[in-house]
């Protein structure tokens, strides 16, 4: 596939979609002049489950493989558990092996080689004598604000910071060099980070990188997709209720094109994802109601789709079950995939371990102060009598005759 592509056409698709690149010039090196694969480097934090937002990064690295690209993909173990423990040490391995479940059964089902695809464990490296002391090199040139500032929007911000969170940024600028790459990709959220490797890196006399940024795409609620919260995303492994569900949920304001993250979904994946399958421009259908009697909408550009969407022409109420039915239909490889592997079944349990349901605890009824034994009532004795500081109140004595009296049964009795 690559080898059938010109130079000019790599560069193309592999740019295709991005927000912005760095050192533009480092990439069109290695493929117009030295004329090799480019190597790239994608990291991921292995944290929270993976959703569907992983879909925009995959088909980057999708494009990159398509290109003829060595992909090297980082399983960030330890990264994990410095982000102020967002991954727990004893889970780590597992949600390393989960994620590479996932990210492998997402490549093959974009229909794109895998065979440039390497899959590397953080750990089987930063570890390293070598490592180790590159980092306090690295260390020395670096101010506590500098890094502060790299991982202010990927470092989970807290009121009292670990020194950890200084740590994080300056081992992403080294794995730049223990993976020997020409580029390293990430979201546009990593800018500060890649900014801080581009300078850091000659210090220590290592040589500068490339870096490519893809767009931050906003979750179901308006923000960022975030595996924290439940309400930005949909699960990979969601089953189609639950899709239907949450994207019935979705923020998606009639006429606004800004924000809104199921637009960005078509564009940045349904139309991408469409093209890879089927080799040839993307498209996206909209089905309109049969009450209609309708051609269905057809899009195969996001300028067309968000020019209608303005005009009111496209309604949330066509959008969302469109986008419902194409996503569905994209996690249904996926999903299929897990159902038929018990081995990642296993894994994802020990992954992410189903939390114990805490059993709601039972209040005592409040039955009043006259109640024998309530707080400050009275308390009914063994053989019959009561005692407390209201006692008078529901004395019946300790013989019949006298329980009687104090009931008046007899003069209440029908003559």
């Amino acid at each position: 596939m690559a080898d059938s592509m010109s130079a000019q056409d790599k560069l193309t698709l592999i740019k295709a979609n991005l927000q912005e690149v760095l050192k533009e010039d480092i990439i069109e090196d290695v493929i117009l002049r030295q004329n090799r694969p480019l190597k790239i480097y994608w990291g991921t934090a292995t944290t929270g489950r993976p959703h569907c937002g992983y879909f925009v990064p995959m088909v980057k690295l999708a494009h990159f493989l398509k290109a003829g690209c060595t992909v090297k993909l980082l399983l960030a173990d330890i990264h994990g558990f410095l982000d102020n423990l967002k991954a727990p040490i004893e889970l780590v391995k597992f949600r390393a092996e989960y994620y590479r479940f996932v990210i492998v059964s997402l490549l093959k089902s974009l229909n794109v080689p895998i065979d440039r695809l390497v899959i590397v464990l953080g750990s089987s490296y930063q570890l390293s004598a070598e490592y180790t002391m590159d980092l306090y090199r690295l260390s020395s040139v670096v101010s506590e604000h500098d890094s502060k500032k790299a991982g202010s929007e990927v470092v989970k911000q807290v009121a009292n910071p670990t020194l950890s969170g200084l740590i994080y940024p300056l081992m992403q600028t080294l794995d730049e060099q223990y993976l020997d790459v020409d580029v390293q990709f990430g979201g546009v959220d990593q800018r500060k980070i890649f900014a801080l490797a581009s300078d850091a890196l000659p210090k220590i006399n290592y040589k500068e990188r490339a870096h490519m940024m893809n767009p931050m795409v906003p979750g179901l609620s308006g923000g960022k997709m975030s595996s924290s919260d439940p309400d930005s995303k949909i699960d990979l492994l969601d089953p189609p209720h639950v899709v239907e569900k949450k994207l019935r949920k979705a923020h998606c304001a009639p006429k606004e094109v800004e924000g809104n993250g199921i637009l960005s979904f078509v564009e940045y994946v349904l139309l991408a994802v469409d093209g890879l399958k089927n080799d040839r421009k993307g498209s996206f259908v909209i089905e309109r109601r049969a009450a209609e009697d309708v051609e269905p909408l057809i899009y195969d550009d996001i300028a067309s789709l968000k020019a209608d969407y303005e005009a009111d022409r496209v309604t949330p109420q066509l959008l969302k079950p469109a986008i419902t039915k194409a996503l569905i239909e994209l996690l249904k490889p996926i999903q299929a995939e897990y159902e038929a592997s018990p081995e990642w079944q296993d894994i994802a349990n020990k992954a992410y371990p189903p939390s114990e349901v805490k059993k709601k605890e039972k209040k005592p009824k409040n039955l009043g102060t006259r109640f024998p034994g309530a707080k400050g009532g009275v308390e009914a004795k063994p053989d019959g009598h009561v005692e407390g500081k209201s006692k008078d109140q529901v004395n019946l004595g300790t013989d019949a005759e006298g329980a009687m009296k104090n009931l008046d049964i007899q003069s209440k009795a029908p003559s």
